[in-house]
Formats: structure tokens, C-alpha cells, sequence
């Protein structure tokens, strides 16, 4: 089993190594509203870059691909408008796994839509409520928190993966979920694509198929700040020690399959594979809806909900 990386949990995410200030680029071009956005950011103990528009954030992207974790974009704005920015951001391999929370002043279905088919999986509607920025930002680092951890770990395992035929693990926890997400991306075509979505099937599997945690109970759990503690705590009682999820890689089709099953009982995994607009302010929910749209070419479950088959061809999507 690959080995596990050292973190700690704050505020219901992970941390690599040791907390740093995470930097959140606020793009927004009315004073006031910047200066809201500012305060909330200062609050949570982040740190904020400022922009104006959207072409502007495009710039300071571009200069420090690496040195953004969180967009907090509005969606209407001279020069470029927040919609057209995000399109952009999400055709830029550097860019485009940063998670983006739209701002907008109008909360129709169609508008919604459009955003979270350009990449948008965080949404919040003008006026801005303090106690739902604090949730949707929180969930947003979060997300790239989990990312850096999966990514560093990639970077540890890169020697002939090519040469796997069939191979199965098994897994309890969520640094093993983690740790085996970046083992298992570097048996893809292409390992950073792949890598979000594999760990958001993992963790899955460790949190809703093993301890059956439902979605309310996870959104209290990161709402309370403690998601991973507590998934840790439930974890060590002894009911659990017999449970496991496993994860097969095959090779075959002129692509790559990836196999995870748990021991839950399934859950109505249909609706979670687009991003509902109902939801789009939640603190999570989006991590399948991202594996089925970018991650993966084919994303499939069985009847029930406790196995997903995962699929991406070497030079051809596979018709199933």
C-alpha cells in the first residue's frame, strides 16, 4: 500500500504538512461588494487577491498558475464578465482544477445551468449571506486541499504502471483512499485528470459505503469542522474492523478501467452525477457530478449504488 501523508484536519479539511494561509483570488468589480468579500475571507483566516474583472484574473492566474487555491468570481462584470472567464479557466490544464464559487445577482435555473456547465461546482446569489460564504468557502478549500494532498502524493509513484494487467486493493481509511488515488492516476493516460475524480470515488467509498455517513450528516460533519476527525474516530471502533472497499485496475479495451466497490448498501447515485442547482450551495456534493464530467471518459454504477466503473480509452471513448 502506498504510504500515507502526513496532514491534520481543520475546519473539515486537510492541510499538507503544516496550515498555510490559503489564498483566495476575489474577482469582483464593485467596491462594496469587494469589500464585503474581503472582510469574510480576512475572518476565515485566508488570504485575499483582488481583481476587478475577469481578464484581469486571467493575468494573475496565468503569472502564478500554482499560487491560487480558491476563485471567488462574479458573474457580471466589464472587460470580462465571470462566465467567460471560467470557460477559460477550465481549458487551461493549469488552471482549470482550482475550485470556482460564482457570484451572481440573479438565481435562475438557465443561469445556474450555464455556470455549472462551464466548471462552476460552488454557487451563491447576491446578497451574500456571511454564515453561506463561510460555508461554500470553507467547502471550496476544502476541495483544493484534498487536490494538493492527491497531487503531492502522485508525484511519489511514477515506475511501470504500464505494465499492469489486473491489480486489486483493498482500503479502509481515508489517507489509504488518498494515498491509492495517486497510486491508481498513474495507471491513466493522463494522471492529473483522473486524480480528483479517483479521489472523490475513494472517499466515497470510505465514508458513505463503510460508515454509511448520509449527505446531511456529512454536511453537519464539515459544517462542525470535523469531517476527517470524525470519520478517523468511527473508524477505529471495533464494528468496523472487518469492513473494507476495494479498487480493481484493469487494463484492456485499449483504455483503462478502474473498479471501486464498498460494503454499504448503495445509495441514489443518479442524481448525483450532474450538479443539481438545488445544491449548488451546499458545502459538498459535487465530487461525482466532477468525475463523470472531467475526470473520466465513462462513468457508470451498478443498480444498487455500491460499485462505480470507471473508464478512459487510449485514443477512443468506449460506447457501452
Amino acid at each position: 500500500m502506498p504510504s500515507s501523508v502526513s496532514s491534520s484536519a481543520t475546519n473539515g479539511y486537510s492541510f499538507l504538512q503544516t496550515p498555510q494561509r490559503t489564498k483566495i483570488l476575489a474577482v469582483e468589480d464593485e467596491p462594496l461588494a469587494m469589500n464585503f468579500l474581503e472582510a469574510q475571507i480576512k475572518e476565515l483566516g485566508n488570504h485575499i487577491i483582488k481583481a476587478e474583472n475577469g481578464r484581469a484574473a486571467l493575468e494573475i492566474l496565468r503569472a502564478n498558475p500554482a499560487d491560487i487555491d480558491v476563485i471567488l468570481m462574479d458573474r457580471e462584470m466589464p472587460v470580462m464578465d465571470g462566465l467567460t472567464a471560467v470557460q477559460k479557466i477550465k481549458m487551461d490544464n493549469a488552471l482549470k482544477h482550482i475550485p470556482v464559487i460564482m457570484v451572481t445577482g440573479a438565481d435562475s435555473d438557465e443561469e445556474l445551468k450555464q455556470g455549472l456547465d462551464a466548471g462552476v461546482f460552488y454557487y451563491l446569489t447576491k446578497p451574500v449571506a456571511s454564515n453561506m460564504l463561510h460555508s461554500v468557502l470553507s467547502a471550496a478549500i476544502r476541495e483544493s486541499q484534498q487536490a494538493k494532498i492527491l497531487a503531492e502524493e502522485l508525484g511519489k509513484h511514477k515506475s511501470s504502471f504500464n505494465l499492469i494487467d489486473t491489480c486489486k486493493f483493498r482500503f479502509k481509511t481515508l489517507s489509504e483512499a488518498e494515498n491509492l488515488s495517486a497510486f491508481i492516476a498513474n495507471c491513466f493516460p493522463d494522471p492529473y485528470r483522473v486524480l480528483p475524480g479517483l479521489g472523490a470515488l475513494l472517499i466515497n467509498a470510505v465514508e458513505h459505503g463503510i460508515l454509511k455517513i448520509g449527505y446531511e450528516k456529512k454536511t453537519e460533519m464539515i459544517d462542525a469542522g470535523i469531517w476527517r476527525a470524525e470519520i478517523e474516530r468511527m473508524l477505529s471502533l471495533p464494528n468496523y474492523d472487518d469492513l473494507t472497499a476495494t479498487a480493481t485496475i484493469a487494463h484492456k479495451d485499449n483504455g483503462t478501467y478502474v473498479i471501486i466497490s464498498d460494503p454499504g448498501e448503495g445509495f441514489h447515485w443518479q442524481k448525483f452525477m450532474h450538479i443539481d442547482p438545488a445544491r449548488a450551495g451546499d458545502n459538498h456534493g459535487r465530487g461525482i457530478a466532477q468525475a463523470n464530467l472531467l475526470s473520466f471518459d465513462k462513468l457508470t454504477y451498478n443498480e444498487a449504488g455500491n460499485q462505480a466503473v470507471a473508464y478512459v480509452g487510449e485514443t477512443q471513448q468506449l460506447e457501452w
